[in-house]
């Protein structure tokens, strides 16, 4: 495990979102959950973007590209460029399989995902816009990997870093990692002594207070 990435699973989504607002940055992206019930992931981000196969055939199985193109511990997001409703899963569960064998930390689609069973049982966390049965084949195509791509409005480049959890999914350029992470320890340090303060009985509005909105000037 790389150090940015032990410090961005130390975190969740919902701070790393306040420290990237404190900054006046973009990267929190809602409505991108975990397709089962405690996946959590972070790592370095592979790009790829999958688009309507429109009568074209696959040069190869969407999906493999990126696999093979990622490292231990990294993290495959996917743009499903083909609209809503959808009707094919961009990931599923051989590609699962793989990703898993590979050791990579997980996957994000900005789309659908199927064979939600299999990858709960080998245990890889993925997070995507919803679940559907529904194949790929003769659907969607792989357009490319290793591009920028934009998920949920925002846009992501290789080597940029994503945090996901139960909450939705955080993304941070690798040229702000270090600012971003620092401020939000700072953050989960002042939370934890408000926790406290709490526990010792004080009262809700004299610790929450005006303290709490100015914590994101820390």
């Amino acid at each position: 495990m790389t150090p940015v990435r032990d410090r961005l699973l130390a975190l969740d989504t919902c701070v790393l979102s306040d420290a990237l607002d404190a900054r006046g940055l973009s990267g929190a992206v809602a409505g991108v959950l975990p397709v089962w019930e405690g996946a959590r992931l972070a790592g370095r981000v592979v790009t790829m973007r999958t688009v309507p196969a429109d009568g074209r055939a696959s040069r190869s199985h969407l999906g493999t590209a990126a696999i093979e193109r990622a490292a231990e511990g990294e993290v495959v997001v996917v743009q499903q460029d083909t609209g809503r409703p959808f009707r094919s899963a961009t990931w599923g569960g051989l590609l699962a399989r793989a990703a898993s064998l590979k050791g990579l930390a997980g996957v994000v689609v900005d789309g659908a995902c199927r064979d939600v069973d299999e990858i709960r049982e080998l245990g890889l966390p993925v997070s995507a816009r919803e679940a559907i049965p529904f194949t790929a084949r003769g659907r969607i195509v792989e357009d490319a990997v290793g591009v920028p791509v934009r998920i949920g409005g925002v846009e992501v480049h290789e080597g940029d870093y994503v945090l996901a959890d139960g909450s939705g999914a955080v993304f941070v350029r690798a040229a702000d990692v270090e600012d971003v992470l620092a401020a939000a320890e700072r953050l989960v340090a002042r939370e934890r002594l408000m926790a406290e303060d709490l526990r010792a009985g004080r009262r809700p509005s004299d610790v929450l207070g005006t303290d709490y909105e100015e914590m994101l000037n820390a």
